[in-house]
């Protein structure tokens, strides 16, 4: 015990020291919102990782679609690395930094304000992003509570509320700065954790070939269905893959990352560098709970018969030495904290800049800016600590609606409008109403199995709806296109589709 309490003793001490430390590159909002468009390539990519992965994933995901599909859960990880942190970086990386600098866009709705030329379309998408997100945020905490209690036998109420301070101090105090260089931290920590984990895990079983051995023989419809490549749903298993994958690409505290790169050598090497830790902690999450169906099912199954998802991990970890059992709940503090402070600065943010900024507020000043998300941040930690302490009981599905219902919503109009000067306001309004209305009516009236289902519908609907109202629909001003594309015109040694102007 007394292991693990100075692993999270000190982990709680560097990430406050850090906050502190960050409070100097947050004097204005560029600082606090972009890290003054500075932030390096190592920074960079952490932070896109680390806000990618969360107690979510390794938790709740891992545990349930390791159970579903076995090793082939797998592909899952994969899909993550090479479609969701790979080509997200090669489509959307330099072309994200070189428009929003241009139309001098913080975030993801003024971006879309300036390029659609539509102060209601930002309106609405921050109000999407204000519904979906406290939720997100709430289901973070969930997974953790499970370690927390295996590992401590501490009350989940106190496990949410501490997390729920120390993340608000250091986002608070050290703005999107502090976020980075702690994502960095938490990224080396969860980096480290699950190869570890997954070693000790897999030793217990006897190792690798004895534990795939016994998973092959595990009753199935079809014999060894859970390890074959694409296990014993291969539908199944595409969904998931194109929503927690292709899903990067529209969500706006992903997307954000992108903003804030300091030069092409950071997106060069952040494109390497997010993939290979996607590659380890995704693959190596989902790999792990592919073996869940070798622990005792008496420890997850709930009084109703029913398997809880959430506890298979916890489970499979239980009878790990003390000290990579504090190594496991501080590389999950970090997968949580990092995803919860970029939520939470994205929301805030979005909701200063994009809603009370020129609307409730005519002439904000830049000082008021930065005390209101400040405050706001403060609000939506209350918030989502409130939901998670008296969470509804589609709690664990709440990634997956939050995913589809913004990544359904905003992925083709945010591509799209990188690349092709034919969108058109009406194709926009079309993707939104593909997000929220599948997502939504999927909740009330489940026509599909599940919201997993929904959300990869959702996104691909918006990519396929987009271009078709737009070709069909009154085009926006040509000059004021061709005003946002001629970014890309710019010359300095060569074309800045190529490389950043050095500010």
């Amino acid at each position: 015990m007394v292991e693990k309490i100075v692993l999270l003793v000190v982990f709680f001490a560097v990430m406050i020291f850090v906050g502190i430390r960050s409070r100097k590159h947050t004097k204005s909002v560029s600082d606090f919102v972009l890290g003054g468009r500075a932030v390096g390539p190592w920074l960079t990519a952490f932070a896109f990782g680390t806000s990618y992965f969360s107690s979510v994933v390794f938790v709740g995901y891992a545990g349930q679609f390791g159970w579903n599909f076995g090793v082939s859960a797998t592909w899952i990880g994969i899909g993550n690395a090479l479609l969701g942190s790979l080509l997200a970086w090669v489509v959307l990386g330099r072309r994200t930094r070189v428009m929003s600098h241009h139309l001098s866009a913080s975030t993801m709705p003024e971006f879309f304000e300036k390029r659609y030329d539509s102060k209601i379309i930002k309106i609405v998408a921050s109000a999407i992003i204000f519904i979906f997100m406290i939720p997100y945020t709430a289901s973070i905490y969930n997974g953790l509570s499970k370690l927390f209690g295996m590992a401590f036998d501490i009350p989940y109420e106190v496990c949410v509320i501490v997390m729920a301070v120390l993340t608000g101090i250091y986002v608070i105090v050290g703005g999107y700065m502090a976020t980075a260089i702690n994502d960095f931290i938490q990224g080396i920590i969860m980096l480290i954790g699950i190869v570890a984990v997954i070693w000790a895990v897999l030793n217990g079983q006897g190792g690798f070939t004895t534990a795939f051995e016994k998973l092959a023989t595990v009753e199935s419809e079809i014999p060894g269905a859970y390890t074959s490549i694409f296990g014993p749903d291969p539908m199944g298993l595409l969904s998931v893959v194109i929503l927690t994958s292709l899903g990067t690409w529209g969500l706006p505290q992903m997307v954000h990352k992108f903003y804030a790169i300091k030069d092409e050598k950071s997106i060069k090497t952040g494109t390497v560098v997010s993939t290979a830790f996607a590659f380890v902690v995704a693959g190596g999450s989902y790999f792990l709970g592919g073996f869940g169906r070798l622990f005792d099912h008496a420890n997850f199954t709930g009084a109703d018969g029913k398997i809880a998802f959430d506890s298979i991990v916890p489970h499979m970890l239980s009878s790990l030495p003390d000290l990579l059992i504090g190594i496991v709940v501080v590389l999950v503090l970090s997968a949580s904290m990092s995803t919860l402070s970029s939520l939470v600065m994205t929301s805030s943010s979005t909701l200063t800049l994009d809603f009370l900024k020129g609307t409730v507020a005519k002439n904000m000043k830049e000082k008021t800016q930065l005390v209101t998300m400040r405050i706001l941040i403060a609000v939506f930690i209350v918030l989502s600590v409130i939901i998670a302490l008296d969470p509804p009981t589609f709690i664990a599905q709440l990634m997956g609606i939050s995913w589809g219902a913004m990544a359904g919503s905003f992925l083709a109009p945010f591509m799209y409008g990188l690349y092709w000067k034919g969108v058109t306001k009406a194709g926009v309004w079309a993707s939104f109403v593909c997000g929220v209305g599948i997502t939504v009516a999927n909740m009330f009236i489940g026509f599909l199995p599940n919201s997993i289902y929904a959300g990869a519908l959702a996104m691909i609907a918006g990519l396929v709806v987009t271009p078709i109202v737009s070709l069909v629909t009154p085009k926006l001003k040509k000059e004021k296109v061709d005003e946002c594309f001629s970014c890309y015109q710019a010359s300095i040694k060569d074309r800045n589709k190529e490389s950043l102007i050095k500010e």
